[in-house]
């Protein structure tokens, strides 16, 4: 069989909760899919010059020579099924998610498409919240400033079965999940190990400064038990207990996580008079593309 390999850009979208749409209502569900493919879906892939590749059930592959063309087929596509949507109650609505990748294919001679770029844009459609589009950062690259649309960096993510972590953006307009808002986008990881660290190291320096005051202290036990007192109340002891404070909270937030959906940490009550006070938290940074004028993912 005789096979080709070329650069494309690959669509892949299916209908998000079609199985509870089905389970709901089965025949009304499938006469309705077919119904927007034939009105919406087919017409527009052909405007913008599209190939159907295959379709899966409820879903599609498709190959587009642009990706500009691929982000545009996508758009008209998820805002058409919004109108039609928007009379109909949520549980009925019938929304799809869509991933898009640029990369290199494996063109066999019936026409299938094969090789690492159809699976991330799988992977892409995979992540998306209903009605939500996702591209890799190879396929943004491409658009970035050639359409006049918003886009949200989520940063990079990994994709399922998929080797190297990808950068995902999402395009601005559309369904974003309720872990990819704005205010929830992480700031570039730092290593947790590196982070639990710091605190657990400066605890251990300053013990061993305090146990060699002792251990080469030439003072008589009742100096020694005055000075002790002392020490009790002393920048070290002081410094101690903030940084074992701050070890305890690095470590309980490492390994819950952040909680969905809430916009803060929640932290301990402020130490007592007298002790030093954490500064500010780093506001996490959002990325956007070059025509940052509409919120975005």
């Amino acid at each position: 069989m005789s096979e080709t390999r070329k650069l494309a850009a690959i669509l892949a979208a299916d209908v998000a909760g079609y199985s509870r749409l089905a389970g709901a209502d089965e025949e009304r569900t499938l006469a309705r899919l077919r119904a927007l493919r034939s009105d919406l879906i087919d017409p527009t892939i052909a405007l913008h010059r599209g190939r159907v590749v295959k379709r899966t059930g409820d879903g599609a592959l498709v190959e587009f020579r642009s990706v500009v063309e691929a982000v545009r087929c996508a758009l008209d596509i998820t805002r058409g099924l919004a109108e039609r949507n928007a009379p109909l109650p949520p549980e009925r609505r019938i929304e799809i998610r869509t991933g898009i990748h640029l990369g290199d294919v494996i063109e066999t001679q019936d026409g299938d498409l094969f090789g690492d770029a159809v699976n991330i844009a799988a992977r892409l459609e995979g992540i998306c919240a209903p009605g939500g589009i996702r591209l890799s950062e190879d396929a943004w690259r491409q658009v970035r400033d050639r359409l006049p649309e918003t886009f949200v960096d989520l940063g990079e993510r990994q994709l399922k079965n998929i080797v190297r972590p990808m950068r995902v953006y999402a395009l601005g307009g559309t369904a974003l999940a309720p872990s990819e808002t704005r205010s929830d986008i992480e700031p570039p990881s730092r290593s947790t190990a590196a982070v639990r660290a710091i605190p657990a190291a400066l605890v251990d320096v300053l013990k061993s400064v305090a146990r060699l005051k002792n251990t080469y202290s030439t003072e008589t036990p009742d100096d020694a038990a005055k000075h002790a007192r002392a020490r009790d109340n002393s920048g070290i002891a002081k410094a101690i207990g903030i940084l074992e404070t701050v070890e305890r909270i690095v470590d309980e937030v490492a390994d819950r996580g952040p909680r969905r959906g809430s916009r803060a940490t929640e932290l301990p009550p402020p130490p007592a008079a007298g002790t030093a006070s954490a500064g500010p938290e780093t506001a996490p940074r959002h990325s956007r593309g070059p025509d940052d004028g509409a919120d975005g993912s």
